[in-house]
């Protein structure tokens, strides 16, 4: 009986050692992410814990298990804000929207058990050497699988957390943000390999010395580059740009009888900047006018007369709808609704217009509707609108603008297409009202910062409660906006040109560790060779 009893003691304890991993990670991942703690040194030890558990796992059943669990904590923290979004401003009940946040997260940790379990695999069956480096490429291939499979949504990778500290980052306009996350796993799987082998074992030395040529050539590159681009800057053109933050809240803004109201309040913050400042560009946040601007609407002529006695242009977000020349079932012609930004020159005319090509699944449209019949009324609670398309940069006097609408600044490919289409200044209209007083305004600012670095051009964001404010591109926020406060500032914007690395080949990083991942894992499948012990 006493061995039975310490039999079960023992699994006990090691049953509560390996659901402690897990929230390890997760709490310290928390604490490392902007909104969290916002203490990023802790992202070169935050995996560790993970790592342990998963090199040390019985089966690889058995790593995928503690992968999906420190993904499911690591996702429920990470996204508490869902219930927000949905509850308060998206009117679902609590029973609706807090199971939502579950799914999402059980979604989301799904790719957390496909890595573990990739791992674990790798970790038995390839030499150390070569796993240190395809365990980080197995991380990047699976963060971006997250950001286009099922419309896509790669919030907050870990290399995002280290946004607010530029000298770091300066390698992502050869690699992206997912060069950034690969050094962060990587070095997170040297700690731990190195501590899974012990002080006694040899071989550790070509495990290290790469290691270290890798990060002190990030580093090199990293001073090099930003004095590199700091030169470029002072000799490129710029122009002054305005920006302006309404705080309208979420609940109040399509409210019909406060159209006039908000309108009213945008223009004013206006003419004061202009008086100011005399901004050569306005830019106002996410359908700042809460009506459609078609010719004959009363409102129309207030943006108009501000434009032209300001002597300025405006680019605003603003719904639209056109008539397409498609008919439905009944032969009547179907109008199509976009989430639009409209340029106003200087004469008040719309002369250029860009309508959001990455839409938010269940936000602004459903997903399958026609197929799935019984969702219809989801999509009038919802919204039905039409995705644009990237063509030609909205041209502004010197400037060449390229508008990322809401969070498609978390999706570096939108904001490459707006490069390699000319554009010399980047442009994010959103509105974060839906987050509420959460982290999810940290992070949003966090991710876009990544895009001006990644492409080497300024970033003028404007939002209608926080975060607004300008960018530079060495990924340094000049100015910011408080949370839900009226905000209205102008900055001399720097205009720059040329292509990086990452624009023209750099995207296929991503691309590449996927296929790496896959190679190894057919390899893997096919030759089955002897199993390593890591004990």
């Amino acid at each position: 009986m006493r061995d039975d009893s310490n039999t079960l003691t023992n699994t006990g304890i090691a049953f509560a050692m390996r659901m402690l991993v897990p929230c390890m990670t997760a709490g310290l991942l928390w604490l490392a992410f902007p909104g969290g703690g916002a203490f990023w040194p802790l992202l070169f030890v935050a995996l560790i814990p993970f790592f342990l558990a998963v090199f040390g796992a019985g089966t690889v059943r058995q790593a995928g298990a503690c992968g999906g669990l420190t993904g499911l904590l690591h996702f429920l923290v990470l996204l508490y804000w869902i219930p927000t979004v949905l509850g308060r401003y998206g009117g679902l009940p609590s029973y609706l929207s807090v199971p939502a946040l579950v799914l999402l997260a059980l979604y989301m940790s799904l790719y957390m058990g496909l890595f573990a379990m990739a791992v674990r695999l790798f970790i038995v069956r390839l030499p150390l050497p070569l796993v240190l480096w395809v365990i980080p490429a197995a991380w990047v291939a699976l963060d971006w699988c997250r950001s286009f499979l099922f419309t896509g949504f790669p919030w907050m990778d870990p290399g995002y957390a280290l946004a607010h500290v530029p000298w770091v980052i300066q390698t992502a306009d050869l690699w992206g943000h997912y060069g950034l996350t690969y050094v962060l796993v990587l070095i997170n799987t040297l700690a731990a390999m190195l501590l899974m082998l012990g002080v006694q074992r040899r071989g550790q030395l070509s495990l290290v010395v790469p290691v270290v040529l890798v990060c002190s050539a990030v580093a090199v590159y990293s001073f090099l580059r930003w004095q590199q681009v700091e030169r470029q800057m002072a000799v490129s053109e710029s122009m002054r740009i305005g920006v302006v933050q309404g705080n309208i809240a979420q609940d109040l803004k399509w409210s019909p009888g406060l159209q006039e109201e908000t309108l009213t309040n945008y223009i004013a913050q206006s003419r004061g900047l202009i008086d100011r400042n005399h901004p050569l560009l306005l830019v106002w946040p996410e359908t700042a006018l809460p009506f459609y601007p078609v010719a004959a609407h009363p409102l129309l002529p207030m943006v108009r007369d501000l434009a032209v006695s300001g002597h300025t242009s405006l680019l605003t977000g603003a719904p639209w709808l056109e008539q397409s020349a498609e008919s439905d079932s009944g032969g009547q012609g179907v109008t199509r609704y976009y989430n639009s930004a409209l340029l106003f020159d200087s004469d008040g005319q719309i002369t250029n217009r860009y309508s959001k090509s990455h839409l938010v699944p269940f936000g602004e449209y459903v997903p399958l509707k026609r197929m799935l019949p019984f969702l219809a009324p989801l999509v009038e609670a919802v919204g039905d609108f039409s995705s644009g398309a990237i063509e030609q940069a909205l041209a502004c006097h010197n400037a060449r603008i390229g508008v990322l609408i809401c969070f498609e600044s978390i999706f570096p490919e939108i904001a490459r297409k707006w490069v390699s289409a000319k554009a010399n200044v980047l442009v994010n209209l959103t509105n974060d009202a839906w987050y509420g007083r959460s982290s999810a305004p940290y992070q949003s600012l966090a991710m876009t910062v990544l895009r001006s670095v990644e492409t080497r051009r300024s970033l003028v964001r404007a939002a209608n409660t926080g975060f607004s404010g300008f960018i530079d591109p060495l990924g340094r926020v000049q100015v910011a906006s408080p949370l839900f406060e009226p905000w209205a500032e102008s900055a001399e914007v720097v205009l720059m040109e040329g292509e990086t690395w990452f624009v023209r080949w750099g995207y296929l990083f991503s691309s590449f560790c996927l296929g790496i991942t896959i190679l190894l894992l057919i390899w893997i499948a096919l030759r089955n060779p002897r199993v390593r012990s890591i004990s």
